[in-house]
This record gives C-alpha cells, structure tokens and sequence, in this order.
C-alpha cells in the first residue's frame, strides 16, 4: 500500500488509504494468489530434518476442506472458533478457513492453562476449537463450562478428547465459495492483556488486516522487494505473529518461515536464518537480547538480512548498534497495541534510528500527544499517546463490553494507555504507562487475571502482582501474597503458589518471586495501591535494571 519514496515526507504525501467496501481476509491472504499463482511459495515449514514448501494453491484447498468441514458442524457467519495451536501449517488453514466462513477467530496460547482457556473461550461463545493433543486434554477438562463450545478438533492421531482434524478434512470438498464479508464485519477477537480486572476480547474487522499494511511495511523498509522471505519467533497467536508476519506476508506473496522450537535461543535463530534463507524478521527484544549473547554469528553463520523490526519493548542504543554489527541492518522499531497496532514505525532507509524514539507516525494513521480534554499537545509536552477514531486499524470494540470500549475514549480520539511526548523532528518519545501492565520477555501481561488466580490458592487471603525491573525479561512477574491464618511463609508454600498460577493461566504470567507481608497497601475502597507496589519492587530490582517501555 506504501509506494516507493526518497523521503519520510514523500512517503505520506503519496499514500491514501485504498479500503474495498467489501472484503475478506481470507480470500486476500490467500486465493487471490492461489488464482494467479497456485504454485507460488506460501509457507516453509522448517524442522529439524529440514523444510517443507506449502504453496498457494495447497493453502487454499487445505484452507477449504477446513472451511468445509466446520460449516457441515454448523459454524457459520459471526460464530466465534478458537485456534489454539503454535505456528504450524494447521494454524494458518484454520485461520483462514474461518475468515472465508464470515465466522470470528480466536487466537489462542498453547501456554494458556486452564482457567485462562475457560475466561476466554466462555467469554466469546466459542461454537468449535481447533488443536492439538495438549490442548484437547485440556479442553477437555473444562468442556462442562463451555456450553456454546460444540466441536473440538485435534490435528494429532489417537486423541480421546477430540475428533481428527485431518481425517476428517480429507473427506471435505476442496471447492468452497467464500462468504461475501464487508470490510467492517467482524474476523477475529484478540484478548488483551487485562489490564484491569480479567482480559477484554478486542474485536477487529476483515479491515484490519489492509490497516496493518503500512506499518509492516515501513518497519520492514518497504516490504515487499524480491527475494524477501520473513520469520519470527513470536507465537502466531499475538498480534505480533498473526498481523504483524504471518497474514500480511501472505497477502503480500512473501513467504513465511514457519519454526515451533522446543526451546528457543540464540544459537538456533541464527541457524534458522541461514539454513532458510530468512531476509526479513520480526524479533521481540528479549530474543534480540538472546541472540545477542551468542559469540560471533557472522563468522559462524552466512546469512544476508534485509530488515528487521521489533516491538514490545523501546530498543537501546547498545541494542540498535550491536544489530548493525551483528545483523547487518538497523532494527526497526515499531509501537503499536491490540486494540490499534503498527500505528509508529521507524524506517531505516527513510531516517535515521534514535534511541529512545518509537519512530514517526505510519502514513494512514493520525497520532498525536494530547491532554486529558482531548487536545493536541505541543513538542516537548507529555501527554497521552492517542490515535483519532476511524483509523482502518482499529478495533471495532471489546467483545460484550460497551462500557470499556466507551472508556478507551477521549472525544475522537483512542487513549492508547501510554504518556509520551512529540519531539520537534516528528518522532515519538515514549515516557510511560499510566496503567499496570507488566511487560516481561516480550509479553504484555496484566495483573489482575494472576491476583484472581492467586487468590484461589487455599493459602492467598490477599495478592498484589507488579513488574519488577529485570536486566534480561525487562520485568518479571512479582506477587506480595498476604497469607491465610494457619499458614506460615516457606520457600515450598511459594513454589506451591507458583506452580498454582503457572499450571492455571501460563507459563510466562506466573510470578518468578513470591513476597510475602503481613499487609498490601489499599484505598479507602479496598484497591490495592499497585503503585507503591512497583516502587517497592524498583528497590529490590538489581542496579541498572529499569522498567522501559511496553509498545505493542
């Protein structure tokens, strides 16, 4: 959507956004392609044994019989169908087979224990599940709380929990007409964070996916050039992986690296990108810093990037110069939310990176600096960091919660959540959140999903979960836990309620420590004063550790 440009200016001078009244993902992502050219490389499935090609044409008709098999159990338009599987061929055909359906996907962590699955699966109504043999077994222990929930297919053999996905498919048709969907209808619901009580569902129209397009392909310096072939570590279930790699890849025709690591590092991200030609990355900070570690790559490896970008977290100086060394490009970094992403990108070959700057506003996207009232800031004021309504990337609203959509609200425009401040170049600086979300490896987790889990462990009478400053993970997850009469602080009472949070919600959302106090410190109505709680936990943080920047 973005054409070719000598400057930032030229760049937004020549865009308009370009949005069809009626439009699908799916047919966009992938049979527009299959069309003109089925044998084009979709997808490369990478393995320890090696690579298999998946090309348009294969995707479409896998994609179909999937379509298919789901409309014969009665899923149809705005039916809501979960995807909880890691990046795998059967991640892309679910979600695309459900976006030509006109039904609802819903993206889901293979890491989500139970009690998360639960809150999300019931919240949305899910009619049916795609999976594994992991996640049906799971499923299978909360499916009484599931009533809406009809079908649950697994794509492993020998599943007692769920019916065979590929058995199945196989005696579907290959042939299926999409549904004609409106760019405004709805696709897919992403749970955010939850930032305040339990996890919202943001829901986001077919539209989203033309949103995104502009800030992939700033961040990527002009994607798509030949030769491009692009990967990331990030699960395809974050906004991350679905919408900022995997389907805007494939509605561009640029490959996508497809790697489940049983165990990431720095080691095998580099070896991934030479055996496969990867010429284009999205690598969260933590990876980043992980790949940092390892000694002399370029000696190692021979590997030739063209981009990479990141977002999550604000990259360093020591960061942004190590990538030019050690990756040969510099990172890209981009800011955005679930509710509008890729709204702020840098450029390399456009301007120059700054440390501490999120780059400029994407062409398409208007976003400013204002003050409570809704207006707009002068540089070198802080203010909320805001985007004005009606942008192509934003969500429709929160799945059955009109009163949280209304407070995301100032007049037109959407309070991301984050204080920044408008330099006079342009560029963004990010200050802070005025919220409590934790940013750890990466992820963006809220706090009060962990308290609720907290406080179902028999010994918990009270929690207060924060971020504590972390060298590596940015933060970690802390819990001061007030205990139950009867029970005394031990090292085995605190592994006993981590392993009650990490078996429950996930494994990258249990608390790394456990204090416990004899009081927290609350309102006058019983909040618990989180603040206090961060600065407890800053004292405690190592020196040189600092909370920096949640921005995705």
């Amino acid at each position: 959507m973005l054409t070719r440009a000598a400057t930032y200016e030229d760049l937004c001078a020549g865009f308009a956004w370009a949005i069809p009244p009626r439009y699908n993902i799916g047919v966009d992502a992938c049979d527009r392609w299959a069309a003109e050219a089925p044998g084009r490389e979709a997808l490369i499935l990478a393995d320890e044994a090696g690579a298999r090609v998946v090309t348009y044409g294969e995707l479409r008709d896998f994609s179909n019989r999937c379509a298919n098999l789901l409309a014969s159990r009665g899923v149809g338009r705005g039916d809501r169908v979960g995807v909880l599987l890691p990046q795998s061929l059967e991640t892309a055909v679910a979600h695309i087979a459900v976006y030509k359906l006109g039904a609802i996907a819903i993206p889901l962590f293979t890491l989500f224990g139970e009690e998360a699955l639960q809150h999300r699966l019931a919240h949305a109504g899910a009619a049916a599940v795609i999976t594994n043999g992991e996640g049906a077994a799971k499923l299978s222990r909360i499916r009484e709380g599931l009533p809406a929930l009809r079908s649950v297919f697994s794509i492993e053999t020998g599943s007692a929990d769920a019916e065979d996905l590929h058995a199945l498919m196989r005696g579907e048709s290959a042939a299926f007409a999409p549904v004609d969907t409106a760019a405004d209808d709805p696709a897919l619901i992403i749970y955010t964070s939850g930032t305040t009580g339990l996890p919202k569902g943001a829901l986001h129209a077919h539209r989203v996916l033309l949103g995104h397009l502009p800030g992939v392909e700033m961040s990527h310096d002009l994607l798509p050039q030949p030769g491009d072939r692009i990967w990331t570590p990030a699960d395809w279930a974050w906004i991350g992986g679905l919408l900022d790699v995997l389907l805007p890849a494939l509605r561009h025709g640029v490959p996508v690296v497809a790697r489940r690591f049983a165990k990431f590092s720095g080691e095998a991200a580099f070896n991934l990108i030479a055996s496969h030609g990867v010429r284009n990355a999205f690598i969260p900070p933590t990876a980043l810093k992980m790949m940092r570690g390892v000694p002399d790559p370029r000696s190692r490896w021979r590997y030739e990037l063209r981009s990479v970008a990141s977002g999550g977290e604000t990259l360093g100086a020591e960061l942004l110069d190590w990538g030019r060394a050690a990756l040969g490009v510099t990172i890209n970094e981009f800011y955005g939310q679930t509710e509008c992403n890729m709204i702020v990108s840098s450029c390399q070959s456009l301007f120059p990176a700054r440390p501490g700057r999120m780059g400029r506003p994407v062409p398409g996207h208007e976003v400013a600096v204002i003050d409570p009232e809704g207006r707009r800031l002068p540089p070198g004021e802080q203010g909320a960091i805001a985007v004005r309504r009606g942008d192509p990337v934003m969500f429709l609203g929160y799945w059955n919660n009109p009163g949280a959509t209304e407070a995301k609200f100032v007049g037109d425009w959407l309070v991301t959540g984050d204080i920044g401040m408008a330099e006079s170049d342009g560029t963004l600086r990010f200050v802070g959140r005025d919220d409590d979300v934790i940013t750890s490896a990466g992820y963006r987790i809220g706090p009060g999903e962990i308290e609720d889990c907290l406080l179902r462990h028999p010994a918990v009478a009270l929690a207060g979960v924060v971020g504590k400053p972390d060298p590596e993970r940015t933060e970690i997850v802390k819990a001061y836990v007030v205990l139950r009469e009867g029970y005394e602080p031990s090292e085995g009472l605190a592994r006993s309620i981590q392993e009650h949070v990490r078996s429950r919600l996930a494994a990258h959302e249990y608390p790394r420590e456990v204090a416990f106090v004899d009081q927290l410190p609350l309102t006058t109505t019983g909040k618990i004063i989180r603040r206090a709680l961060r600065e407890q936990a800053r004292k405690e943080a190592p020196e040189g550790s600092g909370r920096k920047a949640n921005t995705n």
